[in-house]
């Protein structure tokens, strides 16, 4: 690439490679048509698959249920319980993916003339997943079953007390899954290390598992006669809330996940959930939510609920039958993010500080009093993101016991690592998958845990941050950066994680025009040698080399730059606009 576009050193240090087969959208001969299937191409999709990849379907790509593990034994279970007209509890995690999880069980139960009473536990009190106590109670208080829903894979002491109690459990989950399962009714979940041709679904979130136990109820249900005088209900209407887990949980956009939240986006544009359309208005959205808007303005609102508020908001939205209740939850939801942020910047700053006086680990493992345990999964991801390596934040109590949250970077399996050291007897508790952890530590044993992801880890981490480059589908004049060229791509969406969104270099061209705007964001205006202009942005560059560049760059020296072209809609009519993330000289 760099003989291709002349380019001799990137601003931030870092090479720029095909991903693929790039297209030259210079060529007189471009047609959005071949981007498309380039773009299917280059993320990993079979060539006798493009056509089915453009459009993702549900039949397309849903599997049979019955190939899961326990499958057909809880959706059986749960049928029992429908015709009896059983209690139903749903144990659900705290999160957008447990909330979702929860929602489209009880809508399902709902419509099937069964309410199934939601339990989520308290974040700060309660901590991450199925407490005994918790699941002793919900039995005590009259429920015949429990679903656990995005947890409970790991909860082996929780289940046993259930279990010892008289409580029939079934789990329904997607995190890691050790060598032996807890005592469980059922235990459903495509990471079990028993599967076979259910573990070609271990990317699915835990909302996506659901579904599918969704499915295989009804299909039980249908077997009964169940239907025979009642319609079925509709599970496809409940994709909304799948897309909404799926992007939230950061789940990779492969296979069923692309039919979930291709086909969930949909959905979710007719605002038939009460709750979502409140969410949606609260959040200032006038057009139909896109892949973005789900992972950074709905998603973080439901999980302010659980980080900074009421553990219950998520589930209370998504299940209401009362608007006005809807409103009122999604503006506190609204509210209780602003308070987020408050919250996360305070400790953004000090996991930072932190970050420099520990030194360039493979895994930067950072612990404090005083950060507020809710936050400190963003922070992990923010700092993950500008280390370039995996991180764990652990908020400390004054006990001397943290709970942290890590996330990791593509190739290194920080889930299995966690799972490790619990084995190694360094946590009290630990689980995850392999971008994303939940540790329950010692503050003694702080050092020891560090110690051990390094030796663990470095040699993985080291190859993966080696691999990384600044991977570009299609090079553009900076005219072509225009509404078409982001339309042709949007076409091989819907992009996340595991199915990036394309990348392009825009060049040669001239800094017009370069300000601060915002919360230190670099705005520019670039043109090339044709004269044609366009807009561009660096988001959060100010004070890094790469805003200096553009801030400073002179008019008579051509740059390339490389970033995401967007649509931006401010102005009377749409416009494209590129999301700078690197620039390079170009002589």
């Amino acid at each position: 690439m760099t003989a291709v576009l002349n380019i001799h050193r990137s601003i931030l240090g870092q090479p720029w490679r095909w991903r693929g087969l790039a297209a030259d959208a210079r060529d007189p001969g471009f047609a959005p048509d071949d981007l498309v299937t380039q773009l299917l191409l280059a993320r990993g999709c079979p060539r006798d698959a493009v056509e089915a990849h453009r459009a993702p379907s549900i039949r397309a790509f849903m599997p049979d249920p019955s190939i899961f593990n326990d499958m057909d034994k809880a959706a059986d279970r749960l049928a029992d319980a429908v015709e009896a007209r059983e209690q139903v509890a749903i144990f659900g995690d705290y999160d957008v993916d447990g909330a979702t999880s929860a929602a489209l069980l009880i809508l399902l139960l709902r419509d099937l003339g069964l309410e199934a009473r939601p339990y989520i536990p308290d974040r700060l009190m309660e901590g991450y997943g199925p407490s005994g106590e918790a699941l002793v109670r919900l039995k005590s208080e009259g429920a015949s079953l429990i679903v656990t829903v995005d947890c409970g894979a790991q909860a082996f002491e929780a289940l046993a007390m259930a279990r010892a109690a008289g409580a029939e459990v079934i789990v329904c989950d997607h995190h890691k899954c050790a060598s032996e399962l807890p005592e469980a009714y059922a235990l459903i979940n495509p990471n079990r290390l028993d599967e076979t041709e259910g573990a070609a679904h271990g990317h699915l979130a835990a909302v996506g598992v659901a579904f599918l136990l969704g499915a295989a109820l009804i299909r039980s249900l249908r077997a009964r006669g169940f239907f025979a005088s009642r319609s079925e209900p509709r599970l496809l209407d409940l994709l909304d809330l799948v897309a909404l887990g799926t992007v939230a949980d950061v789940a990779q956009l492969k296979g069923l996940n692309r039919a979930f939240v291709a086909q969930g986006l949909k959905v979710m544009a007719q605002r038939r959930n009460i709750g979502l359309a409140a969410l949606i208005e609260a959040s200032r959205l006038t057009r139909a939510p896109t892949c973005t808007d789900l992972g950074f303005a709905l998603g973080p609102r439901i999980n302010a609920g659980g980080r900074v508020g009421r553990s219950d908001l998520g589930v209370r939205l998504l299940t209401t039958r009362d608007p006005a209740e809807a409103r009122a939850i999604a503006t506190e939801l609204d509210a209780l993010n602003e308070e987020r942020r408050a919250i996360e910047s305070q400790v953004q700053l000090g996991a930072e500080e932190l970050c420099l006086a520990k030194g360039n680990r493979a895994v930067a493992v950072i612990a404090a009093r005083g950060w507020h345990p809710g936050v400190i999964g963003i922070v992990a991801g923010r700092l993950k993101e500008k280390l370039g390596r995996p991180t764990i934040v652990i908020a400390l109590d004054e006990d001397g016991v943290g709970k942290g949250s890590g996330r990791s970077i593509a190739g290194v399996d920080l889930g299995a690592a966690v799972l490790a050291a619990k084995d190694a007897g360094l946590l009290h508790a630990g689980g995850g998958h392999a971008m994303a952890c939940g540790v329950t530590i010692a503050e003694s044993q702080l050092d020891p845990f560090a110690d051990f992801l390094e030796e663990r880890l470095a040699a993985r981490v080291t190859e993966a941050m080696g691999e990384r480059a600044l991977l570009v589908d299609a090079v553009v004049a900076p005219g072509g950066v225009s509404p078409d060229l982001v339309n042709a791509m949007e076409a091989g969406g819907p992009y996340g994680m595991g199915w990036p969104a394309p990348r392009v270099a825009a060049g040669p061209l001239s800094v017009i025009k370069a300000d601060v705007v915002g919360n230190g964001h670099v705005r520019v205006i670039v043109a090339g040698d044709d004269g044609r202009s366009i807009k561009a942005v660096a988001f959060r560059q100010a004070d890094s080399e790469l805003g200096a560049a553009l801030l400073s760059a002179p008019r008579h020296r051509k740059l390339w730059l490389a970033g995401r072209a967007k649509i931006d809609d401010w102005g009377p009519r749409p416009a494209a606009e590129l999301h700078i993330e690197d620039a390079a000289w170009a002589d």
